[in-house]
């Protein structure tokens, strides 16, 4: 059984298939998934989803780095959406100096306000870095100083794409470490070099979905279903196998979501 532990409803919901994704994800054992929030629109359509699939779907909530230009500081939405059982994260939310579209200053007041609300909610924080490693370090150490839940990780960096020493600098921050489809990609040794020093217990996998579709579906649209692909990379490059990943990444969703209170 496969744990999806990331991946995005907007295009499903717009191209009208939400229960054929469902469908062929659990054809494929993946049988528990997490809809990622971003904005109140990606917010709301996660909740809905999470409400009319209970025990199979779950959401985040929380304002992404594409927002912080112009964001009206104004949380009111955002805390009430949080305070759904259903919503077991905050997020996504980070710093993405690579595409240079949002001022850095103006995208870390606004992660700094998501790692707020995680901190003051006890749910933990949903995190994007592209290209921003130090900043998103720094902002993360103090962060994970204030975590207020001892008996779980303060965040996850998901479709981590660095190397195993920025690996390691997140799991001394309490962190898990999610891998997606990229893991897959022949360019992606240093991506594979990192995942063999993540201790299991820190685990995830995703799919990003509908983007970053895994070997050899690259170029294809992402789903949820083939995130057993990731997990079969991972199997051999951990010297594992696909089955001890499905149920170490489940059982890491698990407990990192609190998914076992309110399934």
């Amino acid at each position: 059984m496969y744990t999806d532990s990331h991946f995005h409803l907007d295009h499903f919901e717009l191209k009208g298939n939400v229960p054929e994704m469902i469908d062929h994800a659990r054809e494929a054992q993946v049988n528990r998934l997490i809809a990622i929030g971003g904005s109140d629109e990606a917010n709301a359509l996660a909740l809905k989803t999470a409400k009319t699939y209970p025990g199979t779907l779950w959401a985040t909530a929380g304002y992404d780095r594409d927002l912080s230009p112009g964001w009206d500081r104004e949380t009111a939405r955002l805390r009430e959406t949080l305070s759904h059982p259903e919503v077991v994260a905050v997020g996504e939310s980070g710093l993405d100096y690579f595409h240079k579209q949002n001022d850095p200053e103006d995208q870390k007041i606004l992660f700094e306000a998501m790692l707020d609300l995680a901190a003051q909610t006890a749910k933990p924080m949903i995190i994007h870095s592209r290209e921003a490693e130090d900043d998103t370090l720094a902002m993360l150490t103090n962060f994970s100083k204030r975590w207020p839940d001892a008996d779980r990780p303060c965040g996850v960096l998901h479709c981590f794409t660095g190397s195993a020493d920025f690996a390691r600098k997140l799991l001394d921050l309490n962190l898990m470490i999610s891998f997606s489809g990229i893991v897959t990609f022949k360019n992606a040794a240093d991506i594979r070099e990192a995942a063999k020093i993540v201790p299991a217990d820190r685990l995830l996998i995703e799919t990003d979905s509908p983007y970053l579709a895994p070997h050899p579906f690259r170029g294809e649209r992402n789903q949820p279903a083939l995130v057993p692909h990731v997990a079969a990379c991972l199997a051999e490059c951990r010297e594992t196998t696909p089955e001890d990943i499905a149920e170490t990444t489940t059982q890491n969703a698990i407990r990192f979501f609190g998914l076992h209170s309110i399934a």
